[in-house]
């Protein structure tokens, strides 16, 4: 017995490490918006399963359809739901509306389905009705005091969704500002938020940045793509994506109203990938780009410039086309899986791509001819770098790039062991060769638009590529040897494998 318990408080310790280590891979950012007007949807037994097969981790759900919410039980998959705006009024004024609101919707489907929000609403305060916004907050309130009274409010949020025009001013990020008009209500329900720990929703779209301003320098900078960037005047910041820019501007407004506390989270984002003849930037190919880049960012944990280190709850819009909308042919055309359950593209969900990076260019903006100067691996080391007579701004795009496409850019920060030399020329060769070398050192992989190739000289920055390119390149030991944060490879992954070796090394060993 003596033996028995040494043996398990060995043990104990692995279990708990091989645990941490393996939700650490989850990506818990990830959502999806689940949309239903549509006649041809598959059953919600079998979205389900397709959503266990993918990293998608939340859904987000524009009402409380019992069969979806059924569907999901056990899937541990968090699940938003949502009060139309015709249900505010009686929410508002009867506090017994919202209690059986929550019998009916939350209490016979929890915990078993993981109902993490509920959202009173969609987009109310840009809806056009002054009386539904005056209504919002009471019912947002009603329904926390319903969720309190079933011991419910600490364990499911209560919020509201938000469009990007509740901002009066978005540029520069750094003096984002709500509509003058809007202040009232916005101040009432940011104090709920903050009250209550329950997250400001709002829906940024770079496509219709783009479709308002449709310039190629403007499509990069939308689809996280290599660009020059755009440099705060205030704060001297360069954003390199618009989804940042957007996301800091709602940060700028919330902290000029003195909430700096309430956390944002993304309820909608995404890109067509078809639209009408007059549609710019509608097409599969920009799609794609947007919603893998995306999610490598998101992966990156990078955050954002006015928020670092930790990725915004994003979810993508949609999970499927709903052809019973109105209006044109994009707002039919959002879906990221087709009814048959197949993707539309494919932007690495799957389960097995869950935690590995995905980075997706756009053939029109970001060609991929072989470099001139190739090296093929049965040539011996080969390292990509930048092209002679770069600009500034073109390192910059390429760093940023790289830095967002799931590598760990840690090192060339300062303090880190490769920071010096502290050049833009060095960071931004470390990064691209990273980027290379963890892609599967394809030479499309070392394009970044025609500014960069490929060499057999090994860089001269403190040995510190010799981590990545001084080997056999055909050695898989080598292939494994990366740097990418969160991934489930390179160093992270091999110590996962550790534990779970260790881990069945100690049943045998009990």
């Amino acid at each position: 017995m003596t033996t028995l318990l040494s043996r398990s408080a060995i043990l104990l310790p692995l279990l708990l490490l091989f645990a941490a280590f393996n939700l650490s891979s989850c990506d818990s950012f990830i959502g999806v918006n689940y949309g239903v007007i549509a006649d041809n949807l598959p059953p919600p037994s079998a979205t389900a399963k397709l959503l266990q097969s993918t990293a998608i981790e939340k859904v987000r759900l524009y009402g409380t359809d019992p069969a979806i919410v059924k569907a999901l039980a056990h899937t541990d998959i968090g699940i938003v739901i949502g009060t139309a705006n015709s249900d505010i009024p009686s929410l508002a004024s009867e506090p017994g509306a919202a209690k059986s609101w929550i019998d009916s919707n939350v209490i016979p489907f929890y915990p078993a389905s993981k109902i993490i929000l509920i959202t009173v609403g969609n987009e109310v305060l840009t809806f056009g009705d002054q009386n539904l916004q005056n209504q919002l907050l009471p019912a947002m309130q009603n329904l926390q005091d319903a969720l309190n009274s079933a011991s419910l409010g600490g364990k499911i949020k209560v919020s509201t969704v938000h469009a990007m025009a509740v901002l009066g001013q978005s540029e520069p990020p750094s003096s984002g500002s709500f509509k003058p008009e809007l202040t009232t209500n916005l101040k009432g329900l940011l104090e709920f938020n903050d009250a209550n720990a329950s997250p400001f929703a709002i829906n940024p779209y770079p496509y219709f940045a783009y479709t308002s301003d449709p310039r190629p320098d403007t499509l990069a900078f939308c689809l996280f793509q290599p660009n020059s960037g755009r440099v705060d005047s205030n704060t001297k910041i360069k954003y390199m994506n618009m989804f940042d820019a957007q996301v800091d501007s709602v940060r700028s407004a919330l902290n000029s109203m003195g909430f700096k506390n309430v956390e944002i989270v993304v309820a909608e984002t995404g890109w067509p990938y078809k639209g009408d003849t007059n549609e710019v930037g509608a097409s599969i190919e920009n799609a794609k780009a947007y919603n893998g880049n995306l999610i490598a960012h998101l992966r990156s944990m990078s955050g954002t410039p006015l928020m670092p280190g930790k990725p915004v709850d994003t979810y993508l819009f949609a999970l499927y086309d709903e052809d019973l909308k109105p209006g044109t042919t994009s707002e039919r055309s959002f879906g990221l899986f087709k009814p048959d359950l197949t993707m539309t593209y494919d932007i690495g969900l799957s389960s097995q791509n869950s935690t590995k990076s995905v980075s997706v260019q756009s053939p029109t903006s970001a060609p991929t001819a072989a470099p001139t100067t190739t090296t093929t691996p049965s040539q011996g080391f080969v390292w990509c770098v930048p092209k002679a007579g770069l600009t500034d701004a073109q390192l910059q795009g390429n760093l940023n790039y790289a830095c967002g496409h799931g590598i760990d850019c840690g090192p060339i920060k300062a303090g880190g062991a490769c920071f010096q030399p502290d050049t833009l020329e060095a960071h931004a060769a470390y990064a691209m060769n990273l980027y290379y070398q963890t892609a599967g050192r394809d030479p499309k992989n070392c394009d970044f638009s025609n500014t960069a190739t490929l060499t057999s000289t090994a860089p001269s920055y403190n040995n510190c590529f010799l981590n990545t390119s001084n080997a056999n390149v055909n050695d898989p030991r080598v292939n494994n040897s990366s740097h990418v944060s969160m991934s489930g490879v390179g160093p992270t992954r091999h110590l996962i494998d550790t534990f779970e070796w260790l881990f069945f090394i100690g049943l045998v060993y009990l």
